[in-house]
Parts: C-alpha cells; structure tokens; sequence
C-alpha cells in the first residue's frame, strides 16, 4: 500500500498557494483512488495548517523564510526521510521546481515534472504529462519508488477540505554551509506593470495588427498601447502575444514597448490555462492556437470574416475594428 507525502513550501504569510492547494488536491485524489495514507510536508519562515489536516511534518524559521536551494533541499529532504513515503506529490512552482529534483536524488527517487494527469489503474499509478509544446500527450507509469511527481497548476480542485491536524516539528540542522547564499532583497515591476499574470481569470493576447496601418494608412502604436494596458489594468487580465508581434523589433518596425517573448503564447511560447481568452488582431493560425489548449472560453476580434479563428477556433468571433472595440470594453470598465 503506497504511503502518499504532499510537500511544499510555504508563503510568507504561513499558508499555501493556490497553486500548491491544487496540488494537495490532487494529493487527496490520489489517496482516495489507491488507498493508504497522507501526510502533509512544510517548509518556510512560518508555516500555519490551517489549510490542511492530517499529520504534518514542518520545518521552519527565518532561515526557511526565503527561496535557496541548500535550505529548500535540507529541509524538503529531511521531510521525506522522515514520512517514509513511496509517492511524493508536490506543485511545480519556481521554488519548489529549483530544489525538487535535488530532494529526489538525495532520496533516491525517480522524478516527474509537469504532471496534468493522475490515474489508477489496476492498482497502478498511470500519470499524464505533455511534450513538445504541449503538442504531445504521454501516459507513464513506474515501478521504482519514491516516485517523485511535481503537478502543473490550473489542472486540479484546489483542497479545501480543512480538518484536525496533528504536527510533528522537525529540527533541521542549519549551518554556515546552508547559509552563504543571501537574499538581499527583491526587485519587482509595480503591479501596473506586470503583464504576465497566471492566475488572472482571462488571457488578452494582441497580435501584430495592432502595429499595422490602420484605416487612416497610418500605424497608431502609441494609441495601442495605452488601450491594451488600460484593459489590463482595468480588467486584471494577463497579456499574451503571437511570435510575429515580438520580432516585429528586428524588421525595424516600432513595437508595443511593455511585449517581450515572455508573453508569446503558442506553438513557439507558452500554454496558459486561463479561464477565458480574448484576442484581438490575431489570425488564429495553428501555432498561436496550440497555446490556446486549454483556454475554455475562446473569443477574437478581427476585421476579417475569414480569418483562421472563424474556423471553428473561436467559440465567439467580433468581425469589428479591435481599436473601436477595446475603447469602448474600456469605457464600460471604467463605469
């Protein structure tokens, strides 16, 4: 019978992300398909367990409260040494994802990331997971154990069932060796200046037509800018754009100054997971809409009838001037 360990780190608060409550969701699943027992791992400056039940090993303190591979790795290592356990399940966040293969090698475990997908089968666990952009969809199971397994977020029900717990401190020895890596500070873009946002519920992505020749025969790239950050800012979604938006700079054409590849989405980019996506003066190709995978609520504004999104790939097309249409979604926003 396998012994199932959700591990993770905390925030600076005590508690769990949301994409960590998602992985213990996916924990607790797995505990009700195959049987056994969970037990809860933490790690962090402070950690509460509010938000969990069960019995749960902690290891905190000022030198947990920042991200740092040596400590992550002491810590999460004397964790899982600790809880004995066959399944290791932990979210695959910056932090984590640093010192998780790490904690696995220490451990002698086999390791998984980017797991969307856990099943049982005939007592066996089946895991799902993407490759090639996400183009490429791979069932794997292993016999070794500890298996390690890293989850994707916006894939599971976060946890929210929240009960009795019973916590077993454990001293992790720290000293100079663990240490010498210091955290100065953090330096950060302002909030309104943040365009990638994973957990924002919609995806804007603008495509290269903003920059184009309008109606006039004139480009209006300032004008586009303001109106694209003024919806994000307005809206609090997340900015995404198409490969030829952000090469645009090395064809000598003046581009939208806060796109980066950062944002690119797609066959070339990233497969976001939001809720609803919006896109305006984009073509709906397949290598933008391959990034749209796992979007739910698919909706373009484009000028042409025609185009690759009125094919099936948008559940809503708004054949309009994306200008027109963003000042006034704009106007109403700021109602």
């Amino acid at each position: 019978m396998e012994k199932i360990l959700f591990l993770s780190h905390t925030e600076k608060d005590g508690f769990l992300s949301a994409h960590a409550l998602e992985a213990l969701g996916a924990a607790a699943q797995l505990r009700e398909q195959m049987g056994g027992d969970l037990v809860v791992g933490l790690f962090g400056g402070r950690v509460e367990t509010a938000q969990v039940r069960g019995a749960v090993y902690s290891v905190s303190g000022d030198a947990f409260a920042m991200a740092r591979y040596a400590t992550d790795a002491a810590a999460g290592e004397q964790i899982c040494k600790a809880a004995a356990a066959t399944i290791v399940i932990a979210p695959g966040t910056s932090r984590m994802s640093r010192a998780f293969s790490g904690i696995a090698a220490r451990c002698g475990a086999s390791v998984d990331s980017h797991v969307t997908g856990l099943e049982v089968k005939d007592g066996a666990l089946i895991i799902t997971r993407w490759y090639y952009r996400q183009r490429l969809q791979a069932r794997m199971t292993r016999a070794s154990r500890p298996w390690f397994l890293s989850i994707d977020s916006g894939v599971f029900a976060p946890f929210a069932d929240a009960g009795d717990t019973v916590i077993e401190r454990l001293e992790s020895p720290v000293d100079a060796s663990l240490t010498r890596t210091v955290v100065k500070g953090i330096q950060a873009p302002h909030t309104d200046a943040q365009t990638i946002k994973p957990d924002a519920m919609t995806l804007f992505v603008a495509g290269a037509g903003w920059t184009k020749k309008q109606s006039d025969g004139r480009p209006h790239v300032r004008e586009a800018a303001d109106l694209i950050l003024g919806f994000l800012q307005k809206s609090g979604a997340s900015l995404g754009s198409t490969k030829s938006l952000v090469d645009l700079q090395g064809e000598g054409q003046e581009v939208l100054p806060f796109m980066t590849h950062l944002n690119q989405v797609g066959q070339t980019g990233s497969t976001p997971r939001h809720q609803k996506g919006l896109a305006a003066c984009c073509h709906g190709e397949e290598p933008h809409v391959v990034g749209w995978r796992f979007i739910n609520e698919r909706r373009a504004i484009n000028l042409d009838a025609n185009c690759g999104w009125a094919r099936g790939k948008a559940d809503v097309l708004y054949v309009a001037d994306a200008f027109q249409v963003m000042e006034l979604v704009n106007e109403l926003l700021s109602e």
